[in-house]
């Protein structure tokens, strides 16, 4: 193993923390784990903050109703889903595979499973506000995820970032409905699915791409042979971080923007701040 020690400036304090990564050549997938735990300690941060504020954060065990939103993945968490699920021992397997079929089933009988499968194969990326109607139209399904069982989620430990990054400091009942109700998220340092995405469209080229959860396993069978080739896990983790560093750069101007002038980036759109507080998932 070779072992690194990770600095990362975020808005809400210094995160310095050590990581181990294989010394030989690894998939992407091998990454998955250690940027998510980069990314939930960064959120900590965020918590910590909140705690001096006297705010307090609502999550708790059990409380699963924004397991009925939309959630983006990138490619490599993708990947890592398939090969968790691949791995399962029946039948629980199996209890999985058919609940990602009836979700399949009920989404084309919505009449959103063309438009989820667009999401997922599209060859740019898609901006917020061109995903708003279909993450409406899928939530007002209130769908539970596939994963999920008695408001538990069965895959906790490797659930995708985009769900850890999801916390509330309002009360939990706001989050009965997430649409009507003004519901407060916690800030997002860094969005771990969107800098996963943008390594694996270096290193395999494409868009930023994010895949909708229910199609997530589907599309990384499709997708299986370009999730062959591995590299140096020290590189990985190299371009990993650059592209965490280029979010945080990101994120760092938008809220000092929005803190100064209440106005939008360069590129017209919302800070990366501002669209956490109003819409963490896809």
């Amino acid at each position: 193993m070779e072992r690194f020690q990770v600095s990362l400036k975020t808005p809400a304090g210094q995160l310095t923390a050590p990581v181990e990564v294989p010394s030989g050549f690894v998939p992407v997938t091998a990454i998955v784990p250690l940027m998510r735990r980069l990314g939930e300690q960064a959120q900590a941060l965020e918590e910590q903050q909140a705690a001096a504020a006297g705010k307090t954060i609502s999550c708790q065990k059990g409380c699963a109703a924004c397991c009925r939103m939309l959630v983006p993945v990138s490619a490599p968490e993708a990947f890592a889903l398939k090969d968790l699920v691949r791995s399962l021992p029946e039948p629980r397997r199996q209890t999985i595979l058919n609940r990602l079929e009836e979700v399949r089933v009920r989404l084309e009988q919505a009449g959103l499973l063309e438009r989820l499968t667009e999401v997922a194969e599209t060859e740019r990326q898609l901006s917020d506000e061109e995903m708003e109607p279909t993450n409406r139209d899928y939530y007002a399904l209130r769908m539970p995820c596939p994963f999920l069982e008695d408001e538990i989620c069965t895959i906790h430990e490797d659930r995708p970032a985009a769900c850890r990054e999801l916390l509330v400091t309002s009360p939990a009942a706001l989050c009965e409905d997430m649409t009507r109700n003004p519901v407060q998220t916690l800030p997002v340092p860094v969005r771990m699915s969107t800098a996963l995405g943008m390594l694996w469209s270096e290193v395999a080229g494409g868009p930023t791409r994010l895949i909708p959860l229910p199609l997530a396993v589907e599309w990384a069978d499709r997708h299986a042979n370009e999730n062959r080739t591995t590299w140096s896990a020290g590189e990985l983790l190299e371009r990993g971080l650059d592209k965490v560093h280029r979010y945080l750069t990101h994120e760092f101007a938008s809220r000092q923007a929005f803190a100064t002038e209440g106005q939008p980036t360069e590129d017209g759109n919302p800070s990366a701040s501002e669209r956490d507080r109003n819409e963490e998932k896809t």
